[in-house]
């Protein structure tokens, strides 16, 4: 990995910053790319601020990623002007390089981005308020409407089958048969509740084969920490974090929001009497989220996002416990029954949705 000063330099070199670079520092919170944010002073001695960022190539393809990403950005872009917003603060923008590119790669094969850097904007890890939910919710309501006319079907699968949930069935069930670490006999109440609703988990992939749910632009990471809020008026202004953008469903943007969101513990609480899918933050959220369509989901789309928050709980549980019974392999773990509790935990937030299904379609009614 590159030093900071090796950074400075392929910086200089590379791509058309404004003014002279003053600093380099780590910036955020993310897992999955090196990132870093980066302050030039120009001669009037005003500070230019950019985000650079190393693409995690184990993950994705950057040629394909950032084709995905210049595609989405410049159509929202457009959309931003046309109704008089702001689109430097709005949608990502990329700095392409001295020579036109998305992306540079150097010699040693590493792919590096540049974004405009979001001033007086924050992302928050957790929900302070909630009103921030609400925005949340806005925020992916409002891609969704902005790119609704996109042509999604031109997009890269960022990660291929990802909400493939017939698919991922299929392979929990393999996990199960091969039982590679002997885990199978203490998760056996786990596996018995996956399996007990196999039918159930392919309602949404069957709904997409057949044309009933159109096939829309996803972002496919819907969490607050995704979203930037202004500093001043506490609104949500941009979505960041585009990796994961692909075709898919509108029921997986909203259900994994409200999986993540809308749950009253965290995802690895081992106390199940304090896990339940929250009603007010459900609420809230499915306003800002239809309010941020603005119309633009079917009908069919809309009766169908309950299932949608039920569709990404159950999978996220499903995809914890074949984890368990597979060693471990995806997901960190803090001890050896992490990955157990944590898909322990999401099996207890599907049985609340089950339990609350007729009110969560009653809210999602109310909100149309």
């Amino acid at each position: 990995m590159k030093k900071v000063d090796e950074i400075a330099k392929m910086i200089s070199r590379e791509f058309p910053f404004s003014g002279r670079l003053t600093e380099i520092v780590p910036y955020g919170s993310g897992h999955i790319n090196d990132t870093y944010r980066v302050t030039c002073q120009k001669e009037d001695h005003a500070v230019e601020r950019y985000i650079i960022q190393r693409i995690n190539t184990n993950i994705f393809k950057a040629d394909e990623l950032m084709e995905n990403i210049s595609g989405i950005t410049e159509w929202m872009k457009k959309k931003i002007q046309a109704d008089g917003g702001d689109p430097a603060r709005e949608t990502l923008n990329i700095v392409k390089t001295k020579d036109g590119a998305a992306y540079y790669q150097d010699e040693d094969g590493s792919c590096w981005r540049a974004y405009l850097f979001i001033e007086r904007a924050t992302s928050y890890n957790m929900v302070e308020k909630p009103d921030d939910f609400y925005q949340c919710g806005l925020a992916f309501g409002r891609f969704q409407q902005m790119l609704s006319d996109y042509p999604a079907g031109t997009l890269h699968e960022a990660i291929p089958d990802f909400h493939n949930t017939v698919k991922r069935f299929r392979d929990f069930k393999h996990a199960v048969e091969q039982d590679a670490c002997g885990r199978r006999a203490a998760a056996a109440g786990e596996i018995r509740f996956v399996e007990e609703r196999e039918e159930q988990a392919g309602v949404l992939c069957r709904m997409r084969e057949s044309g009933e749910l159109p096939v829309r632009v996803t972002h496919n990471d819907t969490k607050l920490n995704n979203i930037m809020i202004d500093d001043d008026t506490r609104k949500a202004i941009c979505v960041i974090d585009l990796d994961t953008v692909m075709p898919g469903l509108a029921a997986y943007d909203y259900g994994d929001s409200i999986r993540f969101g809308a749950s009253t513990a965290l995802e690895d609480e081992t106390d199940l009497s304090k896990v339940t899918c929250d009603m007010e933050l459900f609420r809230l959220y499915t306003r800002g989220f239809l309010e941020g369509c603005a119309g633009r989901l079917t009908a069919k789309e809309t009766e169908m996002l309950p299932m949608g928050a039920w569709m990404m709980t159950y999978e996220c549980g499903m995809r914890f416990l074949a984890d368990y019974l597979e060693g471990d392999v995806y997901f960190k773990i803090d001890y050896p029954s992490h990955n157990l509790d944590r898909a322990r935990n999401q099996f207890k937030l599907v049985r609340d949705m089950e339990e609350k299904m007729g009110i969560m379609n009653q809210i999602v009614k109310g909100c149309m």
